[in-house]
């Protein structure tokens, strides 16, 4: 995508701290850190969300988060990735944050305001029925 930012990141059109990097994705260092060590990972190819994003970008993203994790003997942290406006995506290129937890004054914070509900278990079904491997 001509004005997509983390296209520019991955065309060296804009200069990044790389850390990482196979066929499918790229990974580098995040420019506004939450902690030290905040990093950031994207599909090569440019898809605005995790549901656009390849299947082989969704694996080599795990498995380098999984990598950075372990080289930085991270104890504590949170993997981030937003989807779509409302749940505050910025930048419309799928990217998943590590963030790391080093106390509870750093990294990322989080309002979790839990509630019932009666939809569960009919949601639960609809999922078990679309994916069933016998359709």
């Amino acid at each position: 995508m001509q004005d997509c930012l983390f296209c520019k990141i991955v065309n060296k059109e804009i200069p990044s701290e790389k850390i990482y990097e196979t066929e499918h994705i790229y990974a580098f260092m995040d420019i506004n850190p939450l902690a030290d060590g905040h990093c950031l990972f994207i599909p090569k190819k440019h898809a605005k969300t995790l549901h656009d994003t390849p299947d082989t970008a969704l694996a080599d993203i795990l498995i380098a988060i999984k990598k950075v994790v372990q080289v930085l003997d991270i104890k504590d942290y949170n993997i981030l990735q937003n989807n779509g406006i409302i749940a505050h995506q910025a930048v419309f290129h799928a990217h998943w944050h590590l963030i790391p937890k080093p106390n509870k004054n750093e990294g990322l914070s989080i309002l979790w305001n839990p509630r019932s509900s009666d939809r569960q278990e009919e949601i639960a079904s609809i999922i078990r029925e679309k994916l069933s491997p016998t359709k």
